[in-house]
């Protein structure tokens, strides 16, 4: 099954070719703006994704079609509410899906070549872990609960083409109503900052209102750095994707004890013995 996003890949890539553009007619000295081997690192990154990715989504379809023929709920797709409550549902999923993969250094090493530019444009949205596979037990419970499977496919999908059009500077604070609801440029600027004021906040996929009822909620205030508190400085694609279960790895071989090993995988990124994480 061909993942619906896929067919959006060439409106993204003009999109990402017009902000570039933006930038050289009218330059900002306070954005990053694009730098070419960042930028080309952002799009092999993407096309790597969607090549690991289309296979895999037929082992998600097969997991979610066997969760919801075992369901004893089978939500209706011509109601409204099931709409409602798969919009909801994803929205949440993805909210512990992300904050997990923050929190979690096997995890994060997944995810954090997303964050791994110190550039922020249109380009890093398209810069994706080449592992997907850490992302399917979040959304499993949908389809348990009875939501049919497309119907959560093709949710992903509309969720991850909003959150495409979140990775810009180009876009300042919204209406203040639209920013107390709904995840902003200004919210995930904040997600993707190095800042220590900005780590670990702004979790949210379409909605923002997760963050502020568990309190990971961050404004946009002091200027945003981007990329990771240690930055990797390469544009090698697998390096990007494969650093920190590299690093990992050799935390886990050198340390001493089955607990030391055991907190390397699962405490958050940074964690060492006797150290906070």
């Amino acid at each position: 099954m061909i993942p619906a996003l896929i067919y959006a890949i060439p409106a993204f890539v003009l999109l990402v070719v017009v902000e570039a553009l933006s930038f050289r007619f009218l330059p900002d000295d306070d954005e990053r703006g694009y730098e070419v081997r960042d930028t080309a690192t952002s799009l092999s990154m993407g096309a790597g994704s969607q090549v690991i990715g289309v296979p895999w989504k037929a082992v998600t379809v097969v997991l979610y079609a066997a969760l919801y023929a075992v369901s004893p709920w089978h939500l209706p797709a011509s109601s409204g509410w099931t709409w409602l409550l798969l919009f909801f549902a994803d929205d949440l999923a993805y909210y512990v899906f992300h904050r997990a993969h923050h929190r979690v250094r096997v995890l994060w090493a997944s995810h954090v070549a997303h964050h791994s530019s110190v550039h922020y444009n249109l380009s890093t949205a398209l810069r994706q872990s080449w592992t997907p596979m850490t992302t399917l037990p979040f959304w499993l419970p949908l389809a348990l609960v009875g939501l049919p499977p497309w119907m959560i496919l093709l949710q992903q999908s509309i969720s991850l083409g909003y959150q495409f059009f979140l990775h810009t500077e180009r876009v300042d604070k919204l209406w203040r109503p639209v920013e107390l609801l709904f995840n902003t440029p200004s919210h995930h600027r904040v997600h993707h900052g190095s800042n220590n004021v900005y780590l670990d906040r702004n979790y949210g996929g379409i909605l923002i209102v997760w963050d502020r009822l568990f309190r990971t909620f961050e404004p946009e205030g002091e200027r945003v750095v981007y990329g990771l508190t240690k930055n990797i400085a390469t544009y090698n694609p697998l390096r990007v994707a494969f650093h920190e279960y590299a690093s990992a790895w050799h935390d886990v071989r050198t340390a001493r004890r089955w607990r030391d090993r055991a907190g390397y995988l699962f405490r958050p990124p940074g964690w060492a013995p006797g150290a906070e994480g």
